[in-house]
Parts: C-alpha cells; structure tokens; sequence
C-alpha cells in the first residue's frame, strides 16, 4: 500500500530512533543513563492518586465523557490561571482540556491552518510545530533565536518581512529547550505584532511552574485574548506526563475552532484522569516548593558534569532541562552525544534536534535521580 504524500513531509521523531539505539546497548549490557528526554520520573501528589482510585467506582466513571471535558475540570483550570497568572477566562467558553498539549498542536493547525498558509516556527524549537505545519501541508518558515539575543526572536527584522501569507505564529516562554523567559514587555511586543499583522499567535507553556520564580502567562497581557492562544500540561508540573492531561485557552471563537476538530478526534477524556487533573490543580504551595527542591539539587549537580565537559550554560534558565553550549574545538553536536554515548555510557540530547541554530549546543533532562548524576560524575 502506497502512504500518502504528506508522510514524505516529515521523519521519525529523533528521540523514538535514537531511543531504540540507547535500549539496544541497555540490552547488550550496557550501563546507560538517560538524560536525554524530559519525562519526569517523580510521581504524582498522592491526593491525585486518591482521586483516581475513588473516581472509579463513580456513576458514569466508564461512560463515553464530553468532548469538553467535565465541567468542574474547565472551572478548576480557569481558577489555576486566575490564582497563578492572574487570568480572568470563562471555563465554560474559553477552557478546553486535551489530552495532552501536544495534541493541541496539531488540533490547533487543522482548525486554522489551509494548505499554502505559512507558519511562523522558533529556531531552535520544540520540533513538534514543523513536524505538524508540513502535515497539514502548511509551509514552515523559521525564524531565528539565538544566545546573544536572549532566545527571544528580533520582532523589528520579521517586521520588516513580507508576512502576508502568514497565518500562524509558535512560541514557547519559558522557552524549550533553552530555558530562556521573557518579559512582560517582550509578550507585550509579541501580542502587538501579532495584531499588527493579523497573525495567530500560540504559546506553548508547559514549563512554567519548574525552578520558575515568576511564573507567566501571555494572556495575562491586555487584549492578548484577541489574537492568542496558550497551551499548558499538567506533565511536567504535576509529574503526570502519562496520564496525557493537557489545554488550551483563548477567545470563545478560536477555542470553538478547535473544539471542531477535536469533537471529531475522540471521544472524550477519561472521567478518572480527569478528577485527578482537577486535584492536581488545586495542589497547595508546598506541591511547588517540594519539586523545586529536588530539581534544584538535581540542577546543581548536571551543572558540575557539564563543567566537567568544559561546557557553559545559563543559572538563570528554567524548565526541567540545562541547555549548554559546547566548548570551542568541540566535533559537532551529535557526534558529541556519540562519542559520550559509547565512551561513558550517558545519553544527552543534541541540540541540532531542535533546529540548526541547536548547532554546538546539547540538553540535559532533569529527570535523573541525584545519584545517577553523581556517578555520571563520576565516569568523567
């Protein structure tokens, strides 16, 4: 059978390949330690693991649930946004839960993207957005974020483009994979070209709430509703990345957008996953302040094995990951995470994954107990 087209757009996720090769070695004995992908190895709150449980035998619980998701679960994401960003939504026309962020990318192109339309895409940048633009046969068009700019694109230059056929426009603060946060000023700067040139503008923001002491959100930026919407995740936050609890806030309009494809995607969230989420997001302060707590530890210690690799890095960054540049005369980055890879046994994520301007650049995951780090340490 002959695929369609529109796979020749696109390849195997890096992490799915290279992850089959890091199991490989596992499988011929081989010590690895994974610090390559951001998938939290903490478990939940166990009030959302109480949750769970006890939602099972509810009435309903095993039924087809609303394409929306229940209604306390939009109200308690509507109060996390207003007690945490300061956001005023309302849950029942501007909140809607997905499963997982990462299907809102795609949900979020089907809704507004026509074949031809160009979209905006961050280098480097969660590679997800190029992957999906081509998919849906929308042209992607880079734009460049680099160090000395402070990962935050040059608004004036793309100003000065022909951004007529511009239809959509991706970016992430807290930045992945740099870390890098902007200001109130600088989402101020993004919401008002995207106005300007009737852009729809899209922050992913699952990042917000690790090793961040000033967490924000774009639409808490006045008139952001009108041309914006955000994605958030409770995976990283609340260390549920397999339960695939995600969401999407905007205008009644565009959410409506979406809920049309989604609405012909699935069948609704499950009620249990969906009780837990609403118990995670009412999670007190110490929720917080106990997962900085290991993720500063953790932090402190991948800084001593990059300093061991002679590489250097931002203290200021946040997220769960430690974006570092390599040192001068290094091979490039894949060749450097190979030759880590099979002399010491430890895998590291490229930077080249996420675009070119990843170039000399590699990511450490965060999501490695303190004594996996000590002895990757240790074998320098």
């Amino acid at each position: 059978m002959i695929t369609a087209n529109r796979l020749n757009s696109v390849q195997e996720y890096y992490f799915s390949k290279k992850l089959r090769e890091v199991r490989e070695l596992m499988a011929q004995g081989r010590p690895i330690i994974n610090m390559g992908i951001g998938s939290p190895d903490l478990a939940p709150s166990p009030e959302v693991l109480t949750t769970l449980r006890d939602s099972i035998t509810d009435a309903g619980a095993h039924q087809y649930q609303s394409y929306q998701g229940l209604p306390e679960l939009r109200v308690a994401i509507a109060e996390f946004y207003q007690q945490k960003f300061g956001v005023s939504i309302d849950p029942a026309l501007g909140v809607l839960p997905l499963m997982g962020s990462k299907e809102g990318i795609m949900h979020i192109s089907m809704a507004f993207l026509n074949v031809g339309d160009e979209v905006l895409l961050p280098n480097p940048g969660y590679p997800t957005y190029g992957s999906v633009t081509r998919l849906v046969e929308a042209v992607p068009r880079t734009y460049d974020l680099s160090e000395e700019n402070g990962w935050f694109p040059d608004l004036g230059a793309l100003s000065k483009e022909d951004l007529s056929k511009v239809k959509l426009m991706w970016v992430s603060y807290p930045h992945m994979p740099t870390g890098a946060t902007a200001t109130m000023q600088q989402l101020t700067s993004l919401v008002e070209f995207a106005k300007a040139n009737d852009i729809l503008l899209v922050n992913d923001n699952p990042y917000s709430f690790v090793l961040s002491s000033n967490p924000t959100s774009i639409l808490s930026i006045d008139g952001a509703l009108d041309c914006t919407l955000e994605l958030n995740s409770l995976s990283k936050t609340f260390n549920m990345a397999g339960w695939r609890v995600g969401m999407v806030l905007g205008s009644k309009e565009n959410i409506n957008a979406v809920l049309k494809v989604k609405s012909n995607m699935d069948s609704g969230m499950f009620y249990g996953i969906q009780k837990g989420a609403i118990a995670a997001l009412q999670s007190g302060p110490e929720w917080f302040a106990d997962l900085d707590e290991v993720y500063t530890k953790r932090r402190k210690l991948m800084f001593q094995l990059a300093d061991k690799l002679g590489c250097t890095y931002s203290e200021d960054a946040v997220g769960m990951f430690v974006w570092c540049k390599l040192p001068k005369g290094a091979p490039s980055s894949e060749e450097f995470v190979d030759e880590v890879l099979y002399d010491k046994n430890i895998f590291i994520a490229p930077g080249t994954i996420f675009g070119s301007n990843g170039e000399g650049y590699i990511r450490f995951s965060l999501c490695v107990k303190e004594e996996k780090i000590k002895e990757a340490i240790e074998r320098f």
